[in-house]
């Protein structure tokens, strides 16, 4: 079996990822980089701490773990909105000092006092909870199946069909189902009343690198009986467009800015010397660990690498790290992905092909005539090489079988060997260069 993994990758992947859990303290997590185009897994780590304060592969959480994603799901609203035509990033939005209420529940914003007003292209790069709580809810509350129906045309509640036992069931939820509410469009849309696993909402994001083209994650490239293959793997394509090329480039966009801006949540990741996109996700969970405080946290980072050319995308899930040492996905997750990112480019080899100007130069064919001539004739006698270039001089002298040294650089000005000398009486011959 030829598995996709990259060693490389892998073992990057692994030590970044155990690094950050050792760090924080957290439960587990998982890291997973794919290749954008093909859909190729390059690498995923699944880490989860023992009784002696160890971490080891406990269980496969990147494909098997689903769970509320948080802020990373706002992407998803984000394009349903921005494909319905409902929003768009140049609308202002009232952020309600932070605090936006839903019937008799309250959403509420990290930052106390809120954003004030701002365009949706800032209320993404912030993360405020209330700015998308409020655009999806006033804009679909009366027809939430509109809502969700964009959700599903784009796959988001369908298994990935990986080739591996155990993959996680997507929740989302239509209304009139078991769970849906009043309440259910507003959480929804910054991520909670939803389930995914990490790797479905890596191929998501993935979707959005690769100009809206959603491909299958591939952990196999062929089977093989010794050289015979006898089964192969190509590229699957799920969707060859999960909503129109122009919402694609909006949200790529916004990604950038998540990074880019001195607001974005993810900005302690920017580098000037290496472009990335994507976006923090901070979510609360209640089934908690021993000995923390009520309620846990998930923190995680989804983008793609580099900005404007991806080669990679990659998501990084940490739960429950110590809140004493930090929660957030931009603190947590946000600088190993950053770390994988920067080792992984660094030692992957990017081609680039470059065509030249074909153009014909009739000395230079001439003088490569005569060279191609001269090498090709048996010569009993030394020739003149007076006014070749050395290379050139040695390489003809050196095909009679002579040995050649070389003075100085350039052209060959004088040669110790006259011309006419009979090749069997010459062992060497001394070139001088100008």
């Amino acid at each position: 079996m030829v598995s996709t993994i990259d060693i490389n990758i892998q073992d990057i992947a692994h030590h970044e990822l155990l690094a950050q859990l050792e760090k924080y303290k957290a439960d587990h997590g998982c890291v997973v980089v794919m290749e954008t185009e093909t859909g190729e897994i390059k690498a995923i780590s699944n880490l989860g701490i023992t009784s002696n304060s160890n971490y080891y592969e406990k269980l496969n959480y990147a494909v098997g773990e689903s769970h509320e994603p948080g802020s990373t799901f706002k992407l998803m609203s984000l394009v349903a909105a921005l494909e319905d035509k409902v929003i768009d990033t140049s609308t202002v939005i009232d952020t309600e000092k932070g605090r936006y209420r839903i019937y008799d529940r309250v959403v509420k914003d990290t930052k106390w006092g809120g954003y004030g007003y701002i365009p949706l292209s800032k209320a993404f790069a912030v993360s405020t909870n209330t700015a998308f709580a409020k655009m999806i809810h006033e804009n679909y509350k009366e027809k939430p199946g509109k809502f969700v129906n964009r959700l599903m045309n784009m796959g988001l509640h369908k298994k990935l069909d990986l080739p591996i036992i155990g993959e996680g069931d997507p929740v989302i939820r239509y209304p009139g189902d078991k769970g849906w509410s009043g309440i259910s469009l507003g959480w929804m849309s910054h991520g909670y009343e939803v389930s995914l696993t990490p790797i479905q909402t890596l191929a998501f994001y993935n979707a959005i690198a690769n100009d809206g083209e959603l491909v299958k994650p591939r952990l196999i490239k062929s089977v093989r009986e010794g050289s015979k293959v006898i089964k192969k793997f190509d590229k699957e394509i799920f969707n060859s467009s999960i909503c129109s090329k122009e919402t694609v480039k909006k949200a790529q966009q916004l990604l950038k800015d998540v990074v880019e801006k001195e607001y974005g949540t993810g900005h302690r990741m920017y580098s000037k010397s290496f472009s990335m996109a994507g976006k923090t996700g901070t979510t609360q969970k209640n089934n908690v660990a021993k000995d923390r405080d009520k309620l846990a946290n998930i923190s995680s980072f989804a983008g793609y690498f580099p900005a404007d050319n991806p080669k990679y995308s990659c998501i990084v899930v940490i739960h429950e790290p110590d809140k004493s040492v930090g929660y957030y996905g931009a603190d947590v997750s946000g600088p190993v992905f950053k770390s994988m990112a920067q080792k992984i480019y660094a030692t992957s080899p990017i081609i680039n092909e470059v065509k030249g100007k074909s153009f014909d130069d009739e000395t230079l064919n001439q003088n490569y005539e005569h060279y191609y001539a001269q090498v090709q004739k048996k010569h009993a006698h030394v020739f003149i090489v007076k006014g070749r270039s050395g290379m050139d001089a040695v390489s003809l002298l050196e095909n009679l079988g002579l040995q050649v040294e070389v003075k100085g650089n350039g052209k060959v000005r004088t040669q110790s060997i006259d011309q006419g000398t009979a090749i069997d009486k010459v062992k060497k011959i001394v070139l001088e260069l100008s």
